[in-house]
């Protein structure tokens, strides 16, 4: 049997995410075929590893050289050098940029690099860096390819980044859509369990400033319908989100479970998937909550309004403020044959469009060309 793939994985950050449990689900699917090292750029942020497939080889890495700090010709030639000994190095968003830009300086012995590009934090929610933009130029001029998983990025990395085929790709993000269609579990989230007529909105995030979870709570809190809300994830956001709730009088109708692995065990317990995003590109909640038959209430931000099946639509509008979430909600709330309806077309889309398969299929491709080894990840 060959030596499996040795395979760097350069995050941001390691708590569980869309990108990260993208990132995951490729190193499941991968299996016995790659060795994996994993750096997070924030100290701790480790979450994700929960999800990871027991039986695959990987290690977090103990010492690793800073992902963050000011443009330094050392740390660079530090990074370069950290890089050297793997197979193929994989990056993912700013945070871990100057992985790329480590290989633009010191481009000697360094393997090939992939940069992932999965969307912005609330610094650049609104408006792109121009310093950033000049940044990930240079940089990506080292790159062997840069990823993005919507038309929106895709758009981004045109005309902002100056990328073009074949170096730029775009993947779809797909799940296991099959999964979605089982019974969910009663008992699979902590401290919930469904009241007689009360409408379950459910939210995937990571709890971070960009999610706006709390205008998500004020949203729900003005909602004349019962309604539970629960938020699956942790992130420095909670506090924030827990005390928006204990303004509007919902501490009791708030469920805060943290990060549960398996989403296709719980989000069929939800009646409505629910975003308040003041940023996305192609956001796997919404295929997760497609997927278990649900209908999605969400800003038109990013690919959502292409993702969503067209009796969704009425429910993604330009994000004004709060208000605009409520009325979707509301409206949905009341509407149990609404609700059914528009959840009965956003799981036919997602088996047709989402599933998993087709985007492992791409990824491994992509990275099986990177390294000019064909079939190695089969």
């Amino acid at each position: 049997m060959p030596q499996p793939i040795n395979i760097l994985h350069m995050h941001s950050s390691f708590d569980l995410g869309g990108k990260e449990a993208r990132a995951v689900r490729l190193m499941n699917a991968f299996g016995d075929r790659a060795r994996h090292t994993i750096v997070s750029g924030v100290p701790g942020a480790l979450s994700a590893r929960d999800a990871i497939a027991k039986g695959i080889k990987y290690e977090i890495a103990q010492d690793p050289p800073p992902l963050t700090g000011g443009p330094s010709v050392g740390r660079f030639e530090t990074i370069a050098k950290f890089m050297r000994r793997f197979d193929l190095v994989l990056s993912y968003n700013w945070g871990a940029i100057d992985a790329v830009m480590a290989k633009r300086a010191f481009a000697k012995g360094a393997p090939p690099i992939v940069h992932h590009e999965d969307g912005f934090n609330v610094d650049e929610a609104a408006r792109l860096k121009p310093r950033r933009t000049l940044y990930r130029r240079i940089a990506f001029g080292a790159v062997d390819a840069v990823v993005v998983p919507s038309l929106t990025l895709e758009q981004i990395a045109r005309q902002r980044w100056k990328l073009t085929p074949p170096k730029l790709h775009r993947i779809s993000n797909g799940i296991a859509t099959a999964l979605y269609a089982r019974q969910p579990d009663p008992k699979a989230i902590p401290g919930f369990q469904r009241k007689p007529g009360e409408v379950v909105v459910g939210a995937l995030a990571g709890l971070r400033a960009v999610k706006n979870l709390p205008a998500l709570v004020r949203a729900v809190g003005g909602c004349s319908a019962r309604i539970r809300l629960v938020i699956v994830g942790e992130g420095p956001e909670r506090a924030a989100i827990e005390f928006a709730a204990r303004q509007m009088g919902l501490t009791d109708q708030l469920v805060m479970p943290g990060f549960l692995p398996d989403p296709h065990r719980f989000v069929g317990l939800f009646d409505i998937m629910a975003l308040s995003s003041l940023s996305e590109q192609f956001p796997i909640s919404v295929v997760e909550g497609m997927a278990a038959g649900l209908p999605i209430v969400a800003p038109q931000v990013g690919d959502i309004a292409h993702m969503i099946s067209r009796e969704n639509w009425p429910y993604v509008q330009p994000f004004e403020n709060e208000v605009t979430l409520r009325d979707a909600l509301q409206a949905l709330a009341v509407d149990p044959a609404a609700r059914s309806a528009v959840g009965k077309a956003n799981r036919a889309k997602a088996v047709a469009d989402y599933d998993e398969k087709v985007m492992i299929a791409a990824y491994r491709d992509l990275y099986e060309t990177a390294m000019g080894r064909p079939g190695v990840l089969a």
